[in-house]
């Protein structure tokens, strides 16, 4: 992804708490979780969720600002899966979704950008210290998640790698993601559907 240079402007996502709909499993300010989300992809060191900042100064109160993704709409995680070419890059993005207990991956939250890259977008209902895994991805089910990711999925694992969470996310919640990343690297399998809830709706 190009980056801008100096004060050029950008279009971005910006989410802030007015208007957000009441949720009994996730608390007001899900913006937060979208700049959690990068920050965790940061750690890792993977580039799949777009630059976000917190803005407190934005017109409606304080959010978050995504990079907006010049991106080809037409195509979604079941058009790209069945490209039978981004297989390496949806088994990194469905990785991350562990980590991050993503409860709301549909197909539409993975973008094909101009320049070809995927990116997972839409990542205010992650981080949940309870299972909450809800994703369309499941065609990993059962499969062994990638070897070359395990190195970088335990680091997450170290005292203080984290720390760019904390002021974001509940002190469970950041303790999950260290947990679920341990779990992950003992047993580095993708986990099967236990029910028909753990599908989003719409799907796309």
């Amino acid at each position: 992804m190009s980056q801008p240079d100096g004060d050029e402007p950008v279009n971005a996502v910006y989410k802030f708490t007015r208007g957000e709909r009441e949720l009994w499993d996730f608390p007001a300010g899900l913006w937060r979780r979208e700049v959690a989300a990068f920050e965790l992809a940061r750690i890792l060191g993977w580039e799949i969720v777009p630059p976000t900042v917190i803005r407190s100064d934005a017109p409606l109160g304080e959010g978050s600002l995504q990079f907006f993704v010049n991106s080809d709409f037409t195509q979604h995680y079941f058009t790209l899966r069945d490209a039978g070419k981004y297989d390496r890059e949806l088994r990194r993005i469905a990785t991350f979704d562990l980590l991050a207990n993503n409860a709301d991956r549909k197909g539409g939250h993975i973008l094909l950008a101009e320049n070809g890259q995927l990116w997972g977008i839409d990542h205010g209902l992650c981080f949940a210290s309870s299972p909450h895994l809800r994703t369309v991805m499941w065609d990993f089910a059962d499969e062994p998640a990638p070897a070359e990711l395990l190195d970088d999925i335990a680091r997450l694992t170290e005292p203080g790698a984290l720390k760019p969470l904390e002021p974001l996310l509940d002190p469970p919640e950041v303790d999950a993601v260290a947990e679920r990343a341990r779990e992950l690297v003992d047993h580095p399998v993708f986990p099967e559907p236990f029910s028909q809830r753990q599908l989003p709706w719409p799907l796309v």
